[in-house]
């Protein structure tokens, strides 16, 4: 059984959809497996939640290069970062904030080693878990400059729901 089925295995009948949903998604051949398993890990990390990111990095051992598995562990803590910034930046009444520099470093959106679609994929799953409008427009609209469909987007953002919901269910267990 795979880690990550190992951990909802036990998930009581109100909890039983997001079994089945991590079930359909672990089945999903709608994106390149690379790329599923990307989206798995950078959205384990991104919801911080120990247990999940324990049987996510389980579950694409072997099957992960490790400069795509670092590229998605990199964009969960840059996004960890950034869409905390940024959405305060957004949502803060006093647009003096969106024209300051951030002054925050984030060398590694440009070092990361992957292809471009790629971590910006895995960008706006984690901007999705984390609710920052700004950072999802940004990576969505560069997405979409480079031709990537609105399936695809959507799958992205649907393996962060499922994530971010087993890591908020599996500690009330």
């Amino acid at each position: 059984m795979s880690a990550l089925k190992a951990l909802t295995e036990n998930f009581p009948s109100y909890a039983k959809d997001l079994k089945l949903n991590l079930s359909s998604l672990l089945n999903d051949q709608s994106l390149a497996e690379e790329r599923k398993l990307g989206l798995i890990l950078a959205c384990a990390h991104g919801s911080g939640y120990k247990p999940l990111v324990d049987a996510a990095e389980a579950e694409v051992a072997d099957r992960l290069d490790p400069k795509f598995a670092d590229a998605a562990r990199g964009a969960a803590a840059v996004m960890a970062m950034n869409n905390v910034y940024y959405r305060f930046t957004h949502l803060a009444g006093n647009e003096e904030y969106a024209a300051m520099p951030a002054r925050l470093r984030m060398n590694f959106i440009a070092t990361h080693g992957v292809e471009k679609v790629d971590f910006e994929l895995f960008s706006v799953a984690v901007s999705a878990m984390n609710g920052c409008g700004l950072c999802i427009d940004s990576h969505e609209k560069i997405l979409v400059q480079h031709g990537i469909k609105a399936d695809a987007i959507q799958t992205a953002v649907r393996i962060a729901s499922v994530m971010k919901a087993i890591a908020t269910v599996h500690p009330t267990l």
